[in-house]
C-alpha cells in the first residue's frame, strides 16, 4: 500500500512539474508552434457562447479531447451523447477548469446506466471578471460576465448482444443563458440599468450522437469491446438577445455547432489509442463555418487504480498539448490535467483542471454476468459428462439471467438438433 501512495505521488508530481517546466520554455513552444502559422482561421471567434468548446476538464481534456469515439466515463457530455447507456458504472462528478486570463469554468454532473438505458444531467458555468474604467483610468464598475450551460441526457443502446456490443443512440436537451454585467454611462460614470440585460443571450440547443461497440483484432480476454466508432452532432440550436428592450429582440450570432466523428482502439488490455476530428457548422452562413479541428490521445493503466494519459490537438493556428493523471481510492477518481495551449499571444498559456468524481455502482450488472459465467460452466460440466438434459436446464438458466447470453443460445440448438438426428437415424432403422 505504501508503494503505491508513493507512485501515485510521483505520477501526480510529474504532471504539476510538466507545467512548471513548461512556463520557462517559451523559445521552444514558439519553436513548435511556427509550422502552424500558416493556419490560422478568419473565421475563428464568429458565434456566440464560446464556453461551449471549452472542455470541462480532466480525464477527456488530458486525451486532447479525442473523446467522442471513446466516451468511457461521465466526460461524455461534450463529446458523445450516446455514451451514458454504455458506461460501465454511474457516477457524479465535480470539474474545475482553470481557463485562460483569469476564467474559470466550473461543472457538476451526474449520470447514470439501467441495463440498455443511459440517463444524465449537468450544469457549467464560465465565467471571468467584468471590470470597467473610464476615461481617468477609475474603476466604475466591477462584476462578472459568466455563461451557464444546463444540459439533459438520454440514450439508448439497441441490438445489444453477446458479440455484437449493439447500437447506442443519444440526445442533449441543452439551455445556456450569457449574462452581461450593466455597464455605465461613460459621460457621468453611472450605471445604465438594464444595459447588460440587452446584451445577454439565451441559447436552446440539441446534440445527437451514435455509436458502436465491437471486437476487432483482440488479442487480450475481455469481456468489453475494444473498438469503438462514434459520431456526433453538437450544439443544433439558436441564440437570442435583446431581453429588456423594446422592440428588439433578434437572433444573437450562431451557436459553435460542429459534426464529429472519433475512434478508439484498445491495443493491449491496459493501452488504448483514441482519435477524432471534428467539423465546424455555421448555420447561418456555411461559409464563414470555422476550419476543422483533429486530436490523438493515448491512455495508458499503469495499475488497476493508477492511469496516465496524454493528448494533441491541433485547431487552426493553436496546437494543444496534454498530459494528465488519474487515480482511484476506492469509489473516488480524481483526475489533474496540465494543458498548453500555444495561442497567438507572446507566451504560452499553460492552464490546469481538476475532476473528483464518484462511482455509484453498476446496478448489478457484473453480478449478473458471474452468475451467467457459473452457470453456463456448470452446463459445460455436465455436457462433457453425457448429461445433456441437466446441460441445457444450466443453460436456459443463464438465458434467464440475460436473454442476450447467445453462446448458450447455441448450445441448446446443438443439443436439440442432435436429438433431432438422433431421432431421424432411429426412424431410417425401423424402416429398414
Amino acid at each position: 500500500m505504501m508503494a503505491s501512495k508513493k507512485a501515485l505521488f510521483a505520477l501526480s508530481f510529474l504532471t504539476l512539474a510538466a507545467g512548471a517546466f513548461a512556463l520557462d520554455m517559451t523559445d521552444v513552444f514558439h519553436t513548435l508552434s511556427d509550422p502552424f502559422y500558416n493556419m490560422v482561421d478568419p473565421n475563428e471567434g464568429l458565434t456566440s457562447f464560446p464556453s461551449l468548446n471549452i472542455p470541462c476538464g480532466g480525464r477527456e481534456e488530458s486525451l486532447g479531447g479525442a473523446f467522442t469515439g471513446l466516451c468511457d466515463d461521465i466526460c461524455f457530455f461534450d463529446y458523445n451523447p450516446a455514451a451514458s447507456c454504455l458506461l460501465p458504472k454511474g457516477e457524479v462528478a465535480l470539474f474545475h477548469n482553470s481557463w485562460i486570463a483569469d476564467s474559470n469554468l466550473e461543472t457538476l454532473a451526474w449520470a447514470d446506466r439501467f441495463g440498455d438505458l443511459g440517463l444524465g444531467a449537468k450544469i457549467k458555468c464560465f465565467y471571468v471578471p467584468f471590470t470597467e474604467y473610464n476615461y481617468f483610468g477609475d474603476r466604475v464598475a466591477a462584476n462578472y460576465y459568466s455563461e451557464t450551460t444546463g444540459c439533459i441526457n438520454i440514450s439508448y443502446n439497441f441490438f445489444h448482444g453477446y458479440y455484437f456490443k449493439g447500437l447506442a443512440v443519444g440526445a442533449n436537451l441543452k439551455t445556456s443563458w450569457r449574462s452581461v454585467p450593466d455597464y455605465t454611462n461613460n459621460e457621468d460614470d453611472s450605471i445604465i440599468k438594464g444595459s447588460g440585460l440587452s446584451q445577454s443571450s439565451l441559447g436552446l440547443m440539441a446534440d445527437l450522437g451514435v455509436m458502436l461497440s465491437f471486437d476487432a483484432m483482440k488479442n487480450f480476454a475481455s469481456r468489453e469491446p475494444n473498438l469503438r466508432v462514434g459520431l456526433s452532432l453538437l450544439n443544433v440550436g439558436a441564440a437570442f438577445t435583446g431581453f429588456g428592450s423594446q422592440g428588439k429582440f433578434q437572433v444573437d450570432d450562431p451557436l459553435p455547432t460542429a459534426a464529429a466523428v472519433g475512434v478508439s482502439y484498445r491495443l493491449l488490455k491496459r493501452l488504448a489509442f483514441c482519435a477524432d476530428f471534428r467539423q465546424p457548422l455555421n448555420l447561418q452562413d456555411f461559409s464563414k463555418s470555422a476550419k476543422w479541428s483533429a486530436g490523438i490521445g493515448i491512455d495508458f493503466n499503469v495499475t488497476d487504480y493508477i492511469e496516465l494519459m496524454a493528448g494533441f490537438r491541433l485547431k487552426g493556428a493553436n496546437p494543444r498539448f496534454s498530459l494528465g493523471t488519474e487515480f482511484k481510492v476506492k469509489r473516488f477518481i480524481f483526475d489533474i490535467n496540465y494543458t498548453l495551449d500555444l495561442t497567438s499571444s507572446l507566451n504560452p498559456v499553460n492552464h490546469f483542471s481538476l475532476s473528483a468524481r464518484v462511482g455509484l455502482g453498476d446496478h448489478g450488472r457484473k453480478q449478473k454476468q458471474q452468475r451467467c459465467d457459473e452457470l453456463y460452466t456448470k452446463g459445460l460440466d455436465e455436457y462433457v459428462k453425457g448429461n445433456e438434459d441437466a446441460a441445457v436446464e444450466y443453460w436456459k438458466a443463464a438465458l434467464k439471467e440475460d436473454k442476450a447470453w447467445t453462446p448458450a443460445q447455441r448450445w441448446i440448438q446443438t443439443v436439440e438438433n442432435s436429438h433431432k438426428l438422433y431421432e431421424r437415424v432411429l426412424d431410417i432403422q425401423s424402416l429398414d
